[in-house]
Parts: C-alpha cells; structure tokens; sequence
C-alpha cells in the first residue's frame, strides 16, 4: 500500500464556484509561503493519499477571504 502527504494549494476557479489545483509541496514551509506570496483568495490544505487517492484532507490555510461554514 503506498501512501504519501503533501500540502497543496488552491484557489478558486474562474467562476467562483469551485476551487482549482495550483501547486503541491512535500515540505510545508515552502508552501506556505508560496501561497502567501500569491496575495489573492488561496488555500493550503494538508492531504493524505492511500494508493493514489485522497484518503483525507484538512484546510491549514484560508488567505484572502473569510471562510464560511455551514
């Protein structure tokens, strides 16, 4: 079984309505500092995959827009 962690970094897509792929790190320093160097609405998100597919994620970082909960 493979498994691997890295943080990635989103941003909303064109039409507002759903987030888009940027980029993924392995060490979190370096992506936190890329998304918040990108100075719009991103997130950074930790991310586990189990043999290619996202086993869990959890959102580290919301820059540039206040989150919302349901």
């Amino acid at each position: 079984m493979e498994q691997w962690e890295q943080y990635e970094i989103w941003t909303p897509a064109s039409d507002q309505s759903r987030w888009q792929f940027v980029a993924a790190f392995h060490d979190f320093d370096v992506a936190s500092a890329v998304a918040r160097a990108r100075g719009s609405h991103v997130r950074l998100i930790h991310a586990k995959y189990v043999d290619g597919k996202l086993a869990e994620q959890q959102v580290i970082l919301d820059v540039g827009k206040t989150r919302q909960t349901a």
